[in-house]
């Protein structure tokens, strides 16, 4: 099926409160799946490269998808409800109820061979990682394949870090951040990671392995700090940064996190943040310049993060006394 993409706005609703209207573009993997109707939320026009991902609403019925799953898919209950889902996969027969923060696996090479759902589900986010983030390199653990490949298909179950890091998906999806792209980096080595920790079918001292949690050392962390300071209008991402420290992915975000004291992402964004003012007290940039060379999709995603982190919209900032 070619690529497929449906506008629409939609108003929803995330731990209670209700969010502003956002487009939405529908990427075909999940198209094929679910459909193209009842899609909340996507990636798909924000250029993650880490993991891709769409908060649905579903309803009632069976889903009759037989291809093979291409890449390891995590659902997660964002608003959940008395729904009854029932699947079979991988030799298992589940019935879940679909209660908010639960959470349902199915590994990249599968099929799936039936999905009901008894009654309509409000939000239930679909976030796919492709497998190549599940290699020793990406890790940064050294794993023998066949640990990594024996990623269990799961029954619906509670991992509160895997919700967590669905609902920051969430927010980010409904709110773009200066450096979303690569908070989604970020965020599916973490989650690759916790899945491998704790649904491979291996012994437990071998998925079990951690990286160090020392932080940087002085001339790596200078050479990447040096790095942002002059890139904060590139295109950042965590893997360019990880080579820049001679790391892999996800042992850079923790080494970074430990040293700094911030992830990468809210390090990056916080510093396109302190550019953006420095660009508004001048005063000579249109505001959609502004937001287009801080790596903002619109001008209104700029404004909504500026608002959200200093309580005034960019053109109130740039009007405010000095």
């Amino acid at each position: 099926m070619a690529m497929q993409k449906l506008m629409k706005a939609v108003v929803l609703e995330t731990h209670g409160a209700a969010l502003r209207a956002v487009p939405v573009a529908v990427h075909e993997s999940g198209v094929e799946k679910y459909g193209s109707t009842g899609v909340l939320a996507s990636s798909d026009d924000r250029g993650w490269s880490g993991l891709s991902a769409q908060l649905r609403t579903h309803s009632s019925g069976a889903i009759a998808w037989k291809n093979t799953q291409p890449d390891t898919e995590i659902c997660v209950a964002i608003r959940g409800n008395r729904s009854v889902i029932t699947r079979q996969g991988g030799g298992i027969f589940d019935r879940t109820v679909a209660e908010r923060r639960t959470i349902w696996l199915c590994p990249a090479g599968l099929q799936e061979d039936y999905i009901d759902i008894s009654d309509p589900v409000p939000g239930i986010l679909h976030i796919y990682l492709p497998p190549s983030h599940f290699s020793p390199n990406s890790l940064g653990v050294d794993l023998d394949k066949s640990v990594i490949a024996s990623l269990r298909y799961e029954s619906g179950f509670q991992d509160p870090l895997l919700a967590e890091i669905a609902f920051a998906i969430v927010s980010e999806l409904q709110s773009q951040t200066a450096a979303g792209r690569l908070l989604a980096e970020t965020l599916a080595c973490s989650l690759a990671a916790r899945l491998v920790q704790n649904h491979v079918s291996s012994s437990p001292a071998q998925a079990s392995q951690r990286i160090t949690k020392e932080g940087l050392d002085r001339r790596r962390l200078s050479r990447v700090l040096d790095y942002l300071e002059a890139n904060l209008e590139g295109d950042l991402t965590l893997d360019h940064l990880a080579s820049i420290a001679c790391l892999s992915r996800f042992h850079f975000a923790r080494a970074f996190k430990a040293a700094i004291g911030q992830s990468p992402h809210q390090y990056v964004s916080a510093k396109r943040l302190e550019r953006a003012k420095a660009l508004l007290i001048r005063g000579d940039e249109p505001l959609a310049d502004i937001a287009l060379a801080l790596n903002f999709s619109c001008q209104a995603n700029f404004t909504r993060a500026f608002r959200h982190v200093t309580g005034q919209t960019p053109g109130q900032f740039r009007r405010s006394p000095g």
